[in-house]
């Protein structure tokens, strides 16, 4: 992204896995800073406002949010929030100030028009006065507590969806459901998607939070009616396996190597914003959509 109990038509493969839903707190991974988020939203290099007349002028202009706004909706199929759009601007800002940085360093020789090597160029003047902190045991196993959610395992569930192709409103879901909880023979109508090891947060990301909840705590090998954001389907919960704690013994040394790449961008991301100052910053207001 088995075989079924049902004889629903030709079962369909298994539905490969959505990839795995974002952590809430994405907006502030530092991580995400930089070209590696900011070269896939702005990839197209714009004259900006200010750079001309001003080089310690930097203006986040309306083109760059309305491009904000049209690359989060492609991607997540919806427009951002507020706190989400005050991110993307931070994104756009970070790469802007590493380039002007890179411009001040010369680091655009034979790379005039290509905005994102000079970004990375200064970028790698950045990493290379990078210093990490002291690390000791007490503080890594502090760091692996304090993200737990990243190792342990979460519980994850088993589960089959069967949607009718031809009415599948509620009523006839419902219908289709009785039947097969009465011990009624597949309906050559419906398709059938079987579903492994789903951990809740692909729930969530594929079904909405009151759908996977409401899957999740349903009665398990019996079909249910549940409304989808593609329309009711007739779905049950076949298996739930337990989460399990992480061992820190086990993946020191992946925490060892998270700590060290976390650590680091954050650093990184500092050492930009301290950058940032040397700069007047002028956030023009987003323009408005009439009817």
């Amino acid at each position: 992204m088995s075989t079924a109990p049902l004889n629903i038509s030709p079962p369909e493969p298994v539905a490969p896995a959505p990839s795995p839903a974002p952590r809430a707190s994405w907006a502030r991974e530092p991580l995400l800073h930089f070209v590696l988020l900011g070269g896939l939203l702005f990839a197209v290099d714009r004259v900006v406002m200010g750079r001309a007349d001003d080089p310690h002028l930097i203006v986040v202009g309306a083109e760059v949010d309305s491009e904000a706004r049209e690359t989060f909706q492609a991607a997540r199929g919806r427009p951002p929030n507020a706190q989400e759009l005050e991110a993307l601007h931070r994104v756009w800002l970070d790469n802007e100030v590493l380039y002007r940085e890179g411009l001040a360093l010369q680091v655009d020789r034979g790379d005039t028009a290509i905005r994102e090597r000079v970004i990375f160029k200064a970028l790698s003047v950045i990493d290379s006065n990078i210093k990490l902190p002291p690390l000791d045991e007490q503080v890594l196993r502090r760091w692996f507590d304090d993200h737990r959610d990243k190792y342990d395992e979460p519980a994850r569930y088993d589960f089959e969806e069967a949607a009718l192709s031809g009415d599948s409103g509620e009523a006839a879901v419902r219908d289709f459901v009785k039947a097969l909880n009465a011990g009624a023979p597949g309906d050559a109508r419906a398709g059938l998607r079987v579903f492994k090891g789903r951990p809740r947060a692909n729930l969530v990301q594929s079904y909405g939070p009151e759908l996977a909840r409401a899957l999740v705590e349903s009665e398990p090998v019996k079909w249910h009616a549940l409304r989808t954001r593609d329309g009711w389907r007739a779905m049950r919960l076949n298996a739930t396996s337990a989460p399990r704690p992480a061992s820190f013994e086990s993946l020191r040394g992946v925490v060892l190597h998270d700590w060290t790449d976390a650590t680091a961008a954050e650093l990184r991301t500092a050492a930009v914003r301290a950058l940032a100052k040397k700069y007047t910053i002028k956030v023009e207001a987003a323009k408005q959509d009439h009817p």
